[in-house]
């Protein structure tokens, strides 16, 4: 299989590792400045631009770029008959990921998107325990980042397209999404500017709720900066009239680190009548994560799954997300009654 990689951050380089411990024939990566590689892939051609990269003819092109670039990076990879990997969130619009959804559909080719999550088996538990106890649900989840230096400034720049709650809001909406099974009927949203180092018309903290059709309610917290507390910065709990589920690990370490994010560590499954702490040892790291990923996306493609479902709850989960952050720009409540993938 020849990968492109496009975008060198962090998830880009674990992409990259990824398809080079996976035996892909690396024949790009691509990134507008210079960065420092790890040894294993130095060797590995590099290029400037996207269109660059193209050229080379890949058979799977991984983007893991900027936000606002997604979509235009995704269509020109479909037109020239590539499968395409997108780190999450697709697209900056629900429009445009729409447009890449139909791009993928009438070039018959593989789209996925880096909901990494779901290729964790211990976030998978939590999903299993929570739909055990029946609903409907209170979802309460969060994730806010005390981010300095060259985390920080990562954060701004990726706040000149994307809010906090839109960037990493997507994750967890998936996860409340997969439990309920219920379309979403109505979100709302409040945002605060707590930094000058950011336009105007950017927020560095927001929350939102969101209202399912079977009475679900979820509310999702997202804040990046020097300011945000680390106190509860990782709340992750799933409520029914049966009982909970909560993930009692997530705090355990700086807000910053990327491991984890996605670390689960223990469940407490509180029901009526007893606490059950389930214990899950030897989770997968957030390198092997991506690997994962990347072996399914593979996967995909040889094996022709169809991915049709995946691509409608990616647009889904963006949907509601993009949708809150419309409600703390016009301090209104949305309904999305009726609302489409």
């Amino acid at each position: 299989m020849r990968v492109l990689v496009a975008g060198l951050g962090n998830m880009g380089l674990s992409h990259a590792l990824a398809h080079h411990n996976l035996g892909s024939d690396i024949v790009a990566l691509v990134n507008r400045s210079d960065v420092q590689l790890p040894t294993e892939l130095k060797h590995y051609p590099r290029y400037k631009s996207f269109e660059e990269g193209l050229s080379k003819k890949p058979d799977l092109v991984v983007i893991a770029t900027y936000s606002d670039s997604h979509a235009d990076y995704a269509c020109q990879a479909l037109a020239t008959g590539a499968h395409v990997f997108v780190e999450k969130p697709l697209a900056v619009t629900v429009e445009d990921a729409k447009r890449i959804v139909v791009a993928a559909k009438q070039a018959n080719r593989k789209l996925y998107v880096g909901y990494i999550l779901r290729h964790n088996p211990a976030w998978q538990r939590f999903i299993t325990e929570a739909r055990s106890l029946g609903g409907p649900y209170v979802f309460r989840m969060n994730l806010n980042q005390q981010s300095s230096g060259a985390e920080w400034e990562t954060h701004k720049t990726l706040m000149k397209t994307t809010s906090p709650i839109v960037d990493c809001g997507v994750h967890y909406v998936d996860v409340m999404c997969q439990v309920t099974d219920a379309a979403p009927v109505k979100v709302s949203g409040m945002g605060l500017r707590l930094s000058n180092e950011i336009d105007v018309d950017m927020y560095n903290y927001g929350q939102f709720q969101v209202v399912f059709a079977d009475g679900s309610v979820g509310w999702y917290e997202a804040g990046w900066g020097p300011m945000m507390s680390e106190s509860a910065f990782f709340v992750k709990d799933i409520v029914s009239p049966n009982g909970s589920v909560s993930i009692t690990e997530g705090n355990s370490g700086p807000s910053s680190d990327v491991e984890g994010h996605t670390k689960v560590g223990k469940l407490l499954v509180h029901t009526l009548d007893k606490d059950t702490t389930i214990v899950l040892p030897d989770e997968p790291s957030h390198n092997a994560l991506c690997e994962a990923e990347q072996a399914y996306m593979l996967k995909a493609i040889e094996e022709n799954i169809d991915l049709s479902g995946h691509m409608t709850d990616a647009v889904q989960s963006l949907a509601i997300c993009l949708t809150a952050d419309e409600s703390i720009r016009t301090g209104k409540s949305i309904s999305l009654e009726g609302y489409s993938a």
